[in-house]
């Protein structure tokens, strides 16, 4: 089992967010597409795959408005702005509150750090739903630092953004530890030198032995 592997050594953790502490639903934005008349988005995008148009948005190289005409302009389809934002976030639920929990007590052990792919749009989203939530607008406040795909103007599963991480907060790659549902990303990490551990559901951050 995954929970019994060695994380002896282990002075950081990198987790990322969607599918390990944050629950998505990517079908739920390819169904709400569907139904607004656009057909075919798991083509444009899904948790392994990103076009050129969601690759430009995770790195920060459209605005909002710029994403939505390019958007209309790729679908073919007429849709408002707020058609387009309010099926993109669709496959934003809610976060793993337990987890987060789990969050303050593993701080005090380990230095921990978020790094997502994500856009500005998704990030204004949770943020908001964690405010929903728990009464409180803190939260990256859980991390030493939150990486966030669009800021870094680079996402996973390319090398250079772990490098760059490694190197901005002087981590030794063999005692960080990164933690994704993405095993592509997961793969990066090692090549990057990193431990790096694949969170499958219904496995849970709370069940790894750490």
């Amino acid at each position: 089992m995954a929970a019994h592997q060695d994380f002896s050594g282990v002075k950081n953790i990198i987790f990322d967010l969607g599918g390990v502490l944050f629950n998505i639903d990517f079908a739920k934005t390819e169904s709400a597409f569907k139904e607004l008349g656009v057909n075919g988005f798991h083509e444009m995008f899904t948790q392994h795959h990103a076009n050129d148009l969601f690759i430009q948005l995770e790195t920060g190289g459209l605005s909002e408005q710029e994403f939505c005409e390019a958007f209309r302009a790729a679908s073919g389809v007429p849709l408002t702005n707020e058609q387009i934002i309010t099926a993109w976030n669709a496959l934003l639920l809610d976060f793993r509150l337990p987890t987060l929990t789990w969050l303050d007590v593993i701080k005090e052990k380990y230095q921990i750090f978020l790094f997502s792919n994500t856009n500005q749009i998704h990030h204004d989203a949770f943020h908001g739903v964690y405010k929903e939530l728990t009464g409180r607008d803190d939260f990256d406040s859980y991390f030493i630092k939150a990486y966030y795909s669009q800021h870094l103007g680079m996402r996973k599963p390319d090398l250079a953004p772990f490098l760059h991480i490694l190197a901005e907060q002087g981590l030794k790659a063999s005692e960080t530890l990164f933690i994704d549902d993405t095993i592509k990303n997961v793969e990066a990490a090692r090549e990057a030198g990193m431990l790096a551990h694949h969170l499958v559901w219904p496995q849970t951050l709370p069940d790894l032995d750490l």
